[in-house]
């Protein structure tokens, strides 16, 4: 997500290719082409600082997929709202929900236009239960009130709410806490809010050096330490294994002994009555 807020109008969301874009920079570190020099030379210089982080985005990715698969198969989610959705890279949520129950509704969130225009090109106009909104998650009420979305997503259902790999370029003077509040306020008992963030917990270093290479982007990256990350799920009931590294959550097969620490918490979690 950038900096800017989600007013609705297309005037806040113009396209900056003079700064490295979050979005953009994910999409290249998962060997995607949607992105530009300047999102290329940043994420290099996080390459050299975290030498892990392609393992890390695909292996968050990968528990996005399990997540998904458990809310819709086990959970029964039919709607679901995916904030920060990042550029399309297949399969997509929809897909992914789709395969054990075709009828599921999707919307999807980002601030990024280029996010926007690559996502509504990739749905086509014959695909009536799937939205794409330009909206910023610093701007609850944008979103969970946006046309695009209140068409797909009726909060008087459970609703899956997906935040991945989003809440860390959110800053503590940017109140993640309320933020978090709005959203799950705004969710219907027996939804799920699966959640993954950034933490510098398994590296000596903190990851520091890795995190200050988006001072120059349009977000600031902001790992945090498990506690803090717990916060986020508040009276939600996590379900197992609880928050665990995303690599730990559910696997479907066991991990490689030779692989980097990815330093990325993940979770799957209910609103109980």
């Amino acid at each position: 997500m950038s900096s800017s807020h989600g007013e609705g109008s297309s005037a806040s969301f113009k396209i900056d290719t003079t700064k490295p874009h979050p979005a953009r920079m994910y999409d290249y570190f998962l060997g995607g082409k949607d992105n530009y020099e300047v999102d290329q030379e940043a994420a290099e210089k996080f390459i050299k600082a975290a030498p892990e982080v392609r393992l890390a985005v695909r292996a968050n990715r990968s528990f996005m997929h399990r997540a998904v698969r458990h809310v819709v198969a086990e959970g029964g989610i039919r709607q679901i709202l995916d904030i920060g959705t990042g550029l399309p890279t297949e399969p997509n949520v929809h897909q992914i929900a789709r395969a054990i129950a075709p009828e599921t509704r999707v919307a999807y969130v980002d601030n990024d236009p280029i996010v926007s225009t690559h996502s509504m090109a990739l749905i086509g106009d014959d695909d009536t239960d799937t939205s794409v909104a330009l909206a910023d998650l610093r701007d609850p009420r944008a979103i969970l009130d946006h046309p695009d979305v209140r068409k797909l997503i009726d909060f008087d259902q459970p609703v899956a709410l997906l935040l991945v790999a989003i809440m860390h370029f959110i800053t503590e003077a940017e109140d993640p806490d309320a933020l978090l509040a709005t959203y799950r306020d705004a969710l219907p008992t027996g939804s799920y809010l699966v959640l993954s963030h950034a933490t510098g917990d398994l590296h000596e270093d903190g990851r520091k050096d890795a995190a200050a290479v988006y001072k120059s982007a349009t977000a600031s990256m902001n790992p945090r330490p498990r506690a803090r990350v717990l916060d986020f799920f508040g009276d939600f009931t996590l379900i197992e294994p609880g928050l665990a590294l995303v690599p730990d959550w559910r696997p479907d097969e066991p991990a490689q002994p030779d692989t980097p620490p990815i330093g990325i918490y993940g979770a799957v979690a209910r609103k109980n009555g």
